[in-house]
């Protein structure tokens, strides 16, 4: 993704590496609670499935989804909080 979201400042990380599907968008439907709207969560995972489960929901639920880029051996994805 672009080069902007690698400089994203997260208000609170989830790390969700290790964890399989459905794991990591259960931990970001969690995480996301614990933030006021408008501030961005970071979602770590190693989980491929990852990438098309977590931009989904936020569109589905109605949080916009930042992006993701690739870090070593895993995926950093950025939502923020719209409701």
């Amino acid at each position: 993704m672009s080069e902007a979201v690698a400089t994203v400042t997260a208000d609170k990380v989830i790390d969700a590496r290790g964890t399989a599907c459905p794991g990591p968008l259960l931990e970001a439907k969690k995480g996301i609670g614990a933030v006021k709207v408008g501030q961005i969560i970071e979602i770590k995972s190693n989980d491929k499935g990852s990438r098309k489960d977590i931009q989904a929901w936020a569109g589905k639920v109605g949080h916009e989804f930042l992006g993701f880029v690739e870090a070593e051996g895993h995926d950093r994805f950025f939502v923020r909080r719209k409701k």
